[in-house]
């Protein structure tokens, strides 16, 4: 990460994990180990979890952020949470776009970009997440996937509101699955994404635009991902809900490289 330009980002992603009573234990024995840290710290929280997760952070260095949220203000959408609910509550981040998400709730980059411009018109800051399968990796189309991703989910977004995106590079077959793209794998992936953001709008957009490793990133490997110049951070999934594992991370962003 170039610390000099920007300011690294650790987002735990707890996906559909943590009772409301877990989420206090988690979170009360976190804070102390985030005090002073020299990077953002997020929380992206079940729903039923937000409010706690909001109230136990006030005054502490963690923001919180939920995984995901509907494009309308309100409607007949049975089981979705709008954008305008999350801001009411003090919500500051969402996740959009997660492989999860697509995969198993057949979201459409069509989709997602209606949701990115909801969340900003609603002053929500989004992780918005894209990458590639390991089929499409093997077939070598990983820049192709990636660049489509990225300029549909930012289709007509301006610039200007690009200071409220943080990107995250996913690749699928490394979510879950131990797998792990090598740090020169993630940085030369999260090097094209800052490539292209410099042809959809301008170098400086590009030098200040936060990207995000979330491919199985763990205490063991955070250090040497998040030492390549063009990781800003990572979007952690099952390292998130281990307090020790977490801080780690943590420690790594914070540490000058």
């Amino acid at each position: 990460m170039n610390t000099t330009i920007r300011k690294p980002i650790i987002a735990g992603n707890w996906k559909m994990n943590n009772t409301v009573k877990d989420s206090e234990i988690l979170i009360k024995n976190l804070i102390p180990l985030t005090n002073n840290k020299n990077c953002d710290i997020i929380i992206c929280v079940p729903f039923t979890n937000l409010e706690t997760a909001i109230n136990l952070t006030k005054d502490t260095d963690i923001k919180v952020g939920a995984q995901n949220c509907h494009f309308e203000n309100s409607g007949a959408f049975t089981g979705e949470i709008s954008p305008v609910m999350l801001s009411e509550m003090g919500v500051e981040y969402v996740i959009i776009g997660h492989s999860e998400r697509r995969q198993y709730f057949l979201e459409t980059d069509d989709t997602i970009n209606k949701k990115i411009k909801s969340a900003i018109s609603h002053d929500l800051k989004v992780i918005l997440c894209i990458g590639e399968s390991l089929e499409e990796r093997e077939k070598e189309i990983t820049e192709n996937i990636v660049s489509k991703q990225l300029k549909l989910a930012l289709s007509n977004i301006q610039e200007i509101d690009l200071k409220n995106i943080v990107i995250a590079y996913e690749p699928i077959w490394a979510i879950g699955t131990g797998k792990t793209a090598t740090s020169k794998q993630a940085n030369n992936v999260c090097k094209f994404i800052r490539s292209t953001i410099l042809k959809l709008y301008s170098e400086v957009s590009a030098d200040n635009i936060l990207i995000q490793y979330g491919g199985s990133m763990n205490s063991a490997n955070a250090s040497e991902l998040i030492s390549e110049k063009d990781i800003d951070g990572g979007l952690i999934g099952g390292a998130s809900l281990k307090v020790s594992d977490f801080s780690i991370i943590i420690n790594a962003a914070s540490t000058p490289m």
